[in-house]
């Protein structure tokens, strides 16, 4: 008696659009850039395992703390495949380099913010001559 393996799961691009909020166009472009993988059926449809909701989620994460796609690329697999995984040993530098350039936008934010505020703090609103213009310096 012979056991057969049963295909894993597969979800459509639809499916998987749906589970991550993700758009279709946004997954074929993760899986033009090489971060996800699908087969293709005889009718041209892309069908996904089930492990790429997990991995889309985690893109998604990741696009949202500040890394590019070529960035996230270069990440080891554990980084894409477990769900709420921390920075693999190999991906800590990367991390700490990422909030380090975040730190520095904000301190160069609250720069021109300090800058603007001093600026303004002298002007008075007066009326002016010039229509929409609600004071002059």
């Amino acid at each position: 008696m012979s056991h057969k393996k049963s295909p894993p799961a597969t979800i459509s691009i639809g499916e998987l659009s749906e589970r991550t909020g993700v758009s279709r166009r946004a997954l074929r472009h993760y899986e033009n850039e090489g971060l996800l993988a699908s087969r293709r059926a005889d009718n041209g449809y892309r069908w996904f395992p089930e492990a790429a909701v997990t991995r889309v989620i985690q893109i998604q994460r990741f696009i949202s703390a500040g890394f590019s796609l070529v960035e996230i690329r270069t990440f080891p697999e554990c980084m894409l495949m477990l769900d709420g995984a921390v920075p693999c040993p190999e991906t800590v530098a990367a991390h700490r380099q990422r909030l380090a350039m975040i730190d520095s936008q904000m301190a160069d934010l609250e720069r021109r913010r300090a800058l603007l505020k001093s600026l303004l703090k002298d002007v008075e609103p007066t009326t002016s001559p010039m229509a929409g213009a609600p004071w002059t310096m």
